[in-house]
């Protein structure tokens, strides 16, 4: 059995995983947040973290340190996989709930070389008040439940991050959506509008409106079509990257069907 506890966004759980001795999965409001293998950080159970970290290691490659924004904290997951993947890279974590961040520092805690930096703020909120161009890589994952707050997921939001940015930066938002996915649609479309190039990464089945899950936005001031051949074949899952023309008619189909950015 596992621990709950309130927090300022509902409530907290952190649940043991059968299979793997210290390693947990935190649940917030219901919904699967975030998972850690105290470990072993790096054997990542989720496969949206397992792909944002190969996006990030085609488009940033060299094994080189990484001043990393993360917007969303949850059990931090990827900030530790990153701090061992990528050694000596300085990384930020925003999280509004404090609550929550103190039970996971408390529980979860990071190795002491981590080299993480947290922030409780509003995401929004520090992007606007934050420095130009200092971060090589944003990760937006800001979720209450299963649902993305809706003033994280505007053309606002999305231009402060793209200004956050140094020049050949990388932006990765992680979203849930299903059929008939107006939600990602519209959020892809910000994305685009502000980056030179943009991809969205998701299973098929998601795509078709079959299940509802995890998807990936990409943007950044660059040629990200790398994801197109890199991404699928070695993924365990039907796995597809939309871009260029593929990414338009995903566009123009939401367009046509009345979707809209909430």
């Amino acid at each position: 059995m596992g621990e709950a506890f309130a927090v300022e966004n509902g409530l907290v759980e952190l649940v043991p995983d059968p299979d793997e001795p210290d390693a947990w999965t935190l649940v917030l409001n219901g919904m699967p947040q975030s998972h850690v293998n105290l470990a072993d950080p790096v054997l990542i159970a989720f496969d949206y973290v397992r792909r944002t970290v190969e996006i990030i290691d085609l488009l940033m490659p060299g094994g080189i340190p990484l001043r990393v924004l993360h917007l969303g904290g949850g059990a931090m997951s990827l900030p530790r996989v990153l701090s061992l993947l990528r050694p000596g890279s300085e990384q930020t974590v925003v999280e509004v709930d404090a609550l929550l961040s103190d039970i996971v520092q408390t529980r979860l805690p990071l190795h002491p070389d981590a080299g993480v930096d947290i922030v409780i703020a509003d995401a929004l909120d520090f992007l606007r008040d934050g420095p130009a161009e200092a971060y090589d890589v944003i990760i937006a994952d800001i979720f209450t439940g299963a649902a993305v707050p809706q003033h994280v997921t505007t053309p606002t939001f999305v231009r402060l991050a793209h200004e956050a940015l140094a020049p050949g930066g990388l932006y990765v938002a992680n979203v849930i959506d299903g059929r008939p996915l107006f939600f990602v649609q519209g959020l892809a479309a910000s994305v685009r509008a502000q980056f030179r190039d943009t991809a969205v990464v998701a299973e098929t089945e998601v795509l078709r409106g079959v299940t509802r899950s995890n998807l990936l936005l990409v943007g950044a001031d660059r040629d990200v079509r790398v994801l197109t051949t890199a991404l699928p074949g070695p993924d365990p899952y039907d796995l597809r990257v939309l871009h260029g023309a593929a990414l338009t008619e995903f566009l123009t189909s939401a367009q046509a069907a009345g979707g809209t950015s909430r």
